[in-house]
């Protein structure tokens, strides 16, 4: 249990010190952390926490989406990627270390409303996919018949196959072929002629780029955008989006996402 001391409230934004409780490379550069805390109570699927990199050299937090959440244990998963400095830290830290973690924040996918006979497809990218997982376990408890597409890189790069594998049916795609199907995921996509109830999706930009164009006029299909962040909380604008047909209105990833509906953002 953290103490009182160690968390405060930012309206619906929570600081806490969370445990460190397990750490492993599951594939080159990716590694998965499991953290403890209060804060896990309040988490929804889709939404990130804000970090702070455990030196004074490093001045700003690190988002890193949630990608799994079991209240009961009062732990989440993350998975994230080495990229810099920042993240090499948390490569190296300890079990039993705490972290400065502010959060949840951003809005999640909006998974109300379907329940049985509902039929609901995912699509992921690399470091995209790892969001998703907590979507397919909730639909999954919820009834819902679901897809996955992933792809990635190479054969090396493939993460969370068989946790997804647990709750829905997964299509896996390499950019080489090195496993699964050669392609991207809208190899697959393209080829499916059946009708779902709602998409969800997270990943690089081109790919977020296609399901977007792809279900522009879908009444219930989401992507989840990743963005560099300075102050997390909505007020420096340092990750903006377009809104289309409008040069003035825009949408910011940390605050009004990181879940937009399709069609509502410019890619």
């Amino acid at each position: 249990m953290v103490s009182d001391s160690c968390k405060k409230r930012f309206g619906k934004i929570m600081m806490e010190d969370m445990e460190l409780i397990a750490q492993e490379e599951i594939a080159p550069r990716i590694f998965s952390m499991v953290l403890k805390g209060e804060m896990v109570e309040q988490m929804l699927p889709g939404q990130f926490l804000h970090i702070r990199v455990p030196d004074d050299s490093k001045l700003l937090r690190r988002p890193i989406s949630i990608s799994e959440i079991d209240p009961d244990s009062q732990t989440c998963r993350l998975i994230y990627r080495v990229e810099g400095g920042g993240t090499a830290i948390f490569s190296h830290l300890p079990v039993g270390s705490f972290l400065s973690v502010m959060g949840p924040q951003g809005n999640g996918f909006d998974l109300k409303g379907l329940g049985q006979g509902a039929r609901a497809l995912i699509i992921g990218g690399g470091i995209g996919v790892p969001p998703l997982v907590q979507v397919a376990k909730r639909l999954h408890e919820q009834g819902v018949e679901v897809e996955v597409v992933v792809g990635f890189a190479t054969k090396e790069a493939v993460i969370l196959e068989e946790e997804l594998s647990q709750v829905a049916h997964v299509t896996v795609t390499t950019d080489d072929g090195t496993y699964g199907t050669k392609g991207y995921v809208s190899t697959i996509v393209d080829q499916m002629d059946q009708e779902f109830d709602a998409i969800y999706s997270c990943g690089a930009p081109g790919m977020l780029k296609y399901v977007n164009t792809k279900f522009h006029d879908h009444p219930r299909a989401y992507i989840s955008m990743e963005s560099r962040m300075a102050c997390g909380m909505g007020a420096c604008y340092a990750c903006v989006l377009k809104v289309p047909e409008s040069e003035t209105v825009s949408q910011r990833v940390c605050e009004d996402g990181p879940v937009f509906r399709t069609g509502t953002v410019v890619l």
